[in-house]
């Protein structure tokens, strides 16, 4: 659609604590990520994820690691809650950032998991996978495979237990997450994952839902945003209804693992994460969806300038601490 004619959502349909950024984007010409070379995209969004985002808070111990991947290497970074003693084996949250599979990395999310693992008393690490479009799909996907199969081969030296785990990640890293949580082969390597905890997750890559047409313009993920990030993710031709894009149209009938899940209204993923969340749930999958009408996608990597997002990874953590049993 052109920006030129397209209507951007009023201001007072934006929740109080995000007008602010939503208005700031708009009177700086509302460049994202699709206008403006990759380097700039990635560096911009790693700026964004700094200046918007959580104060890192202290933990016991943070290390990053490379783990092996078909033909290469990548990192992933193991946090340990403060106060957590060197010995203690714990539950573990592998974390798969977002960033549309094109952007972002350990340090965009680092005060995320810093957040998580001190709330949740969990070994929370983070993978990072390598990038589209160097690497197109299912590169990442099959990184985040091998990153599980690493941590589950590692459990001794990382004092964690894999029989004890849950699997979180935001927009794409939503995507892969859940992909995983339903997927067998996690079992098969080692690793039992307890439940799920997605944020605003990709789960149609066919871009045909209602929310596509509504999120336009106004806001730094429309539309636009995601058939550019699509492209760089896929190759030509590429079948967008494999059950690894698009796992909401293979969620009909499948009981899931427990699932937290966050939408957000002015987010072109909006309406495929609430078919989601209702799939899960008509399929007798535990599930509890948190929407948030007033806000727009990014709320998470936002949280240090809109307090919700501080509060709904609060109410992440207390579902993952019920799920893995570190409130005791």
């Amino acid at each position: 659609m052109n920006r030129s004619i397209a209507q951007p959502i009023a201001l007072d349909q934006v929740a109080a604590d995000a007008v602010g950024l939503i208005q700031a984007f708009r009177a700086s010409g509302e460049v994202s990520f699709q206008d403006v070379s990759l380097m700039d995209a990635r560096t911009n969004y790693l700026k964004a994820c700094a200046a918007n985002g959580l104060e890192p808070e202290t933990v016991a111990d943070v290390r990053t690691l490379d783990y092996p991947v078909a033909a290469g290497i990548a990192s992933l970074r193991v946090y340990r809650a403060a106060g957590t003693p060197a010995h203690l084996v714990t539950p573990v949250v592998v974390f798969i950032h977002g960033g549309g599979w094109v952007i972002g990395d350990l340090d965009s999310h680092d005060s995320i998991c810093r957040s998580l693992t001190n709330q949740t008393s969990a070994t929370v690490i983070a993978v990072q996978y390598r990038l589209a479009p160097e690497h197109r799909f299912p590169v990442p996907l099959e990184d985040c495979l091998a990153a599980i199969q690493y941590i589950a081969s590692q459990a001794s030296q990382l004092k964690i237990d894999p029989m004890r785990a849950l699997i979180a990640g935001d927009s794409a890293g939503g995507n892969m997450a859940t992909v995983l949580a339903n997927d067998p082969a996690c079992q098969a390597l080692g690793m039992t994952f307890k439940g799920q905890a997605l944020f605003y997750p990709v789960t149609d890559m066919t871009a045909s839902q209602p929310s596509y047409r509504r999120i336009t313009c106004g806001f730094p993920l429309t539309a636009r945003s995601m058939h550019w990030f699509r492209e760089q993710y896929t190759s030509p031709g590429q079948d967008w209804h494999d059950a690894r894009l698009s796992p909401l149209l293979h969620a009909e009938g499948r009981k899931q693992p427990p699932l937290f899940i966050l939408t957000v209204g002015h987010d072109p993923l909006a309406d495929e994460g609430i078919a989601y969340a209702s799939a899960a749930a008509r399929a007798g999958s535990e599930v509890v969806h948190q929407h948030l009408p007033g806000h727009a996608h990014g709320v998470l990597t936002s949280a240090g300038k809109i307090e919700t997002g501080r509060r709904v990874l609060a109410q992440a953590a207390q579902f993952m601490v019920r799920l893995l049993g570190t409130d005791t």
